[in-house]
């Protein structure tokens, strides 16, 4: 595994991102090259020199994966954290070659806030680079500012409620708030025509509802989803403490699966 950080300029947009690179000793001559943004509720701004246990294990499948430190550029703030993701997806569109292959199919990932921004991004990705985005990877995706529904009140059992309400605070500020399709995937009224999703979660996950609920919406408007729902106490929420388990077997070859369905 070769794990690293190095700075990537965008022409358009100062200053540099952050992003660290992870491959596998199983990539092909045209991996799926994902773009990987973490989770830390919109409040962390540390960048932890630790790999990510996901964005490592979806290497190890054959993916080459770099994860773009969002945060310390961006402040986690709407809409620049989101743009900032955006940008990095433009990067990495346009060097495929460096990272990948010509032929490498380009993906987003993301787990908790870092879903939300893996959702806006594919949103973005398909009114801004048409035809470029091959799929998005939604883990636990926070994507619904109001916390009103049933599985969010389990949030405070594995000590979540207060954090994220402190989150979606903090990433909306004084902006255009949740009306924004952008800040909120969620409540976005067209989703018609984005990349294929996968979405996970489990069923003991505080996030089950309004991923499972963004699942469906998907799947209403005509976009391909894969779907996996743990079941509950395999550990899932375990990513929110940047944690594995015995899910991630599971998770990287549902990963696979859906990369191999990918046109």
């Amino acid at each position: 595994m070769s794990v690293q950080w190095e700075n990537v300029d965008f022409a358009t947009t100062k200053p540099s991102v952050p992003m660290r690179l992870y491959e596998g000793a199983a990539k092909g001559k045209a991996p799926a090259l994902v773009l990987y943004l973490r989770g830390g509720a919109f409040l962390s701004r540390d960048r932890k020199e630790i790999e990510r246990p996901i964005g490592k294990a979806f290497a190890e499948t054959g993916a080459v994966v770099l994860e773009a430190d969002y945060s310390r550029v961006s402040h986690n703030v709407f809409p620049q954290a989101m743009e900032c993701a955006f940008m990095a997806l433009k990067c990495l569109s346009g060097r495929r070659k460096q990272f990948g292959g010509p032929r490498s199919r380009l993906l987003v990932a993301g787990d908790e806030a870092g879903g939300n921004l893996a959702a806006s991004v594919a949103l973005k990705a398909r009114d801004q680079m048409p035809g470029e985005l091959s799929g998005q990877v939604l883990l636990s995706p926070m994507i619904d500012p109001m916390m009103a529904t049933a599985s969010i009140r389990k949030a405070d059992k594995i000590g979540m409620g207060q954090r994220w309400a402190e989150g979606w605070s903090h990433y909306l500020g004084s902006h255009c708030g949740f009306q924004h399709p952008y800040a909120a995937p969620c409540l976005c009224s067209r989703l018609s025509g984005v990349a294929p999703a996968l979405v996970v979660t489990s069923e003991d996950d505080p996030l089950h509802d309004e991923t499972v609920g963004y699942a469906s919406r998907l799947k209403a408007s005509g976009v391909t989803v894969r779907q996996k729902v743990f079941p509950a106490s395999c550990g899932w929420t375990g990513i929110y403490s940047e944690g594995d388990g015995e899910w991630m077997a599971t998770l990287c070859s549902e990963f696979t699966a859906f990369v191999d369905s990918l046109n």
